[in-house]
């Protein structure tokens, strides 16, 4: 809204030259920043008491770590209020127009709307246990990634025709390949991955929040990089036209992130949810599409990945197949609980894991 009405007023009136300033992708990306923390430190105390009033408290399950047991009745939901922010932070301040953005504001809007119904029916259920099945959420999030997958091979495509199906990998200046079909099930299957992998990270007071935050971040100058013409040709990257608007939504997102953690913080006096875990996981998983930057998600997000994998390889692998656990607990905060850690200290050692594979994953942008 401000991008366009600036962009009018300085066109037909000399008085609102200033306004000028609503072409410059750091000046919105500050405007949709303070607008979202602003929104958050605002509507979360609200939305705090609204939730205690209607019930609406987290549902804990059994994890075998005595201390989870005393936060049943937290609110949860609250990854509303960040993806609430988020939109109406880009609602003012990016170039709806934007394939780029509308990727990831898609991705974000239909994962938080699959967690919304699961945080829902666990509320109306009073069980952590009872949510939305597994199938059926799979079904949707298969849904969009199939979406998803068509949209980026087809002329429709953000990306210009000459990077359709090219596969790039961290360091390694050229794609390993480019071929269509081969490319497509990779989106399929990485949207449906990453997009459930923060779910399952966020099981401890500011734990999810913090990492998202550099996830999206160090995405956002991605975007920031690759939609610069001199930029991208001095890093050797392919550029992306329009890419740079996603540096609009990263810093709405690392705003309201902010917001968020002065509340979630320990001890948290709201969960996100997975109403929040899932729109950040779709919504990054999405970045990495848009900007073809699925293999760095391996650095960039690796402690979601091994908490996702720690997860799956227990359950599924361990009690399912095996009959045993194979770790002691999992996902891997839990084991690092159970072996003494205090939670602030386990939340605080893996943001400091989450801040240097941010930083390596940036290194990948001159290392090449």
């Amino acid at each position: 809204m401000i991008y366009f009405l600036g962009r009018y007023l300085y066109s037909h009136f000399e008085t609102f030259s200033f306004l000028r300033l609503a072409d410059y992708i750091s000046a919105r990306a500050i405007g949709a920043m303070l607008t979202a923390i602003i929104l958050t430190l605002y509507l979360t105390p609200v939305i705090i008491r609204y939730l205690h009033g209607k019930g609406m408290v987290d549902q804990q399950r059994s994890t075998g770590v005595a201390s989870a047991f005393d936060k049943a009745g937290t609110p949860s939901m609250g990854g509303a209020i960040v993806v609430g922010c988020v939109l109406v932070s880009c609602l003012l301040w990016c170039n709806l127009t934007n394939m780029f953005l509308v990727v990831v504001i898609s991705a974000m809007a239909w994962f938080g709307m699959i967690g919304f119904m699961d945080d829902l029916a666990k509320a109306r259920e009073r069980s952590g246990d009872r949510g939305m099945s597994e199938s059926r959420k799979l079904l949707l999030q298969a849904l969009f990634a199939a979406a998803l997958m068509a949209l980026m091979v087809s002329p429709m495509s953000p990306l210009p025709d000459a990077q359709a199906g090219a596969f790039y990998i961290p360091f390694v200046k050229s794609p390993i390949f480019q071929v269509l079909w081969l490319y497509a099930p990779i989106i399929f299957f990485f949207i449906i991955v990453v997009g459930n992998s923060v779910n399952i990270a966020d099981g401890m007071d500011g734990l999810a929040i913090v990492p998202s935050i550099f996830v999206i971040g160090v995405l956002g100058l991605f975007g920031y990089f690759l939609g610069n013409a001199i930029y991208a040709n001095y890093l050797n990257y392919p550029f992306l036209p329009g890419a740079g608007e996603l540096t609009v939504f990263a810093a709405a997102f690392a705003g309201a992130g902010i917001g968020f953690l002065w509340f979630n913080a320990y001890p948290a006096q709201i969960f996100m949810g997975d109403t929040g875990s899932m729109a950040i996981g779709g919504s990054a998983a999405a970045m990495c599409v848009a900007l073809q930057q699925e293999a760095l998600f391996l650095i960039l997000g690796g402690m979601f990945l091994a908490e996702a994998a720690t997860s799956q390889i227990q359950d599924k692998i361990g009690i399912h197949w095996i009959g045993r656990r194979i770790f002691l607990r999992a996902p891997m905060h839990h084991r690092m609980q159970h072996n003494g850690l205090a939670e602030t200290k386990v939340v605080i050692r893996l943001w400091i894991v989450s801040g240097i594979l941010a930083l390596a994953a940036l290194a990948t942008l001159k290392l090449r």
